[in-house]
């Protein structure tokens, strides 16, 4: 199946991003437009989720823009990579946990591209490199079309999460590629897009 695959140079403000992927789902439902997957970055962003708490902001000073997507409160900065998609599950396997766990094969095959061995948790979503948090998911599923998507820490300042706690934990227990590889990364977007374009063409 076809998806429209967008790769953004610039940074896109979150509110910005979440307009055009609402737009892109009332069009994929009426079939005037392509399923969509789309490869990002914001400037510093806190968002929360609809299982948020008001509790897990620590700094009261922050802006946190509300979200209908799943999951808790989190942080969105620049050098983290973001994977925004709309897909059509009427027109494909009708199963949020199948989706969830192709997002899930889609970043540890990543993350294993720069030898990084990654798994995921099935009692905390999201991509773990032994007990620190590298990755995160959050969806949102409107008449069978899932969008939103995940957000992976590459080289972005992890001191931003200290302001919160992320997906409600300890905010000591996040990472990132950088920080485990310990130099600077190479990011190769291509290979990114193509694997979650793979994994997607298997729903």
């Amino acid at each position: 199946m076809s998806i429209h695959i967008k790769i953004s140079k610039k940074k896109v403000p979150y509110s910005e991003a979440i307009k055009t992927l609402e737009r892109r789902v009332v069009d994929v439902e009426k079939g005037k437009k392509r399923e969509l997957l789309w490869i990002l970055e914001h400037p510093l962003t806190y968002t929360a989720g609809i299982r948020s708490d008001k509790s897990d902001i620590i700094d009261k000073n922050i802006k946190v823009i509300e979200s209908k997507r799943g999951g808790k409160i989190t942080v969105h900065n620049p050098g983290q990579l973001i994977v925004y998609f709309v897909i059509n599950l009427n027109k494909r396997k009708k199963d949020i946990r199948h989706l969830v766990g192709i997002i899930e094969k889609s970043i540890i095959e990543f993350l294993s591209y720069y030898n990084i061995s990654a798994k995921n948790d099935k009692k905390n979503i999201g991509i773990w490199v032994k007990d620190k948090k590298i990755a995160a998911i959050g969806i949102r599923v409107k008449k069978w079309i899932a969008f939103h998507g995940c957000s992976i820490n590459f080289k972005n300042n992890i001191n931003d999460y200290k302001k919160i706690n992320p997906c409600g934990l300890d905010n000591e227990k996040i990472t990132s590629v950088e920080i485990i590889k310990r130099k600077k990364i190479k990011l190769n977007i291509t290979k990114l897009k193509n694997i979650f374009k793979n994994n997607f063409s298997t729903i």
